[in-house]
């Protein structure tokens, strides 16, 4: 008789960085913050590394939108030694970058491996939507200077 293994849902947590500007602005520039939820907790990557917290916990407050990207049969265990590798090579907080290693970008390599599946592309087409811009050109030496830090325990710290 084959055992079935259990399945725990993932979602993604989107947050309007700009706290109601983006409506009024541009949700382009402005950007989004994003965070998968599984196992209970909300992880995300900014300035400080990798991070988690109890779901809606970051200074963010509640998210806009949820995103339901599945479920997973990956367990608590293994995706915290999966974490624990990414934070000490290719998402360790001085490898954040506003533009092309941030949240989003975190997000979707961590749903490609719970779930096989990416994060909607609205949401990692946004870099590049910004740098398309004369604007965007404008300001990206200052954007670049910004790390991101919403919050919550560093990977590594539970």
């Amino acid at each position: 008789m084959a055992q079935n293994n259990p399945s725990f849902p993932v979602q993604l947590f989107v947050y309007d960085m700009s706290r109601g500007m983006a409506r009024q602005l541009s949700s382009v520039f402005l950007g989004t913050h994003t965070g998968v939820v599984v196992h209970g907790k909300e992880f995300f990557f900014g300035g400080g590394g990798i991070a988690h917290c109890p779901p809606c916990g970051t200074v963010l407050g509640r998210p806009n939108s949820i995103v339901d990207l599945g479920y997973t049969e990956v367990n608590e265990d293994l995706f915290l030694e999966y974490l624990d590798s990414l934070a000490e090579s290719e998402y360790r907080g001085d490898k954040y970058n506003l533009f092309e290693h941030n949240c989003n970008t975190f997000s979707n390599d961590v749903a490609q491996f719970l779930t096989g599946k990416t994060i909607p592309s609205y949401i990692t087409d946004l870099p590049s939507e910004i740098l398309s811009t004369p604007f965007g050109q404008d300001l990206r030496p200052l954007l670049d200077s910004l790390a991101i830090n919403p919050g919550g325990n560093i990977t590594g710290q539970r």
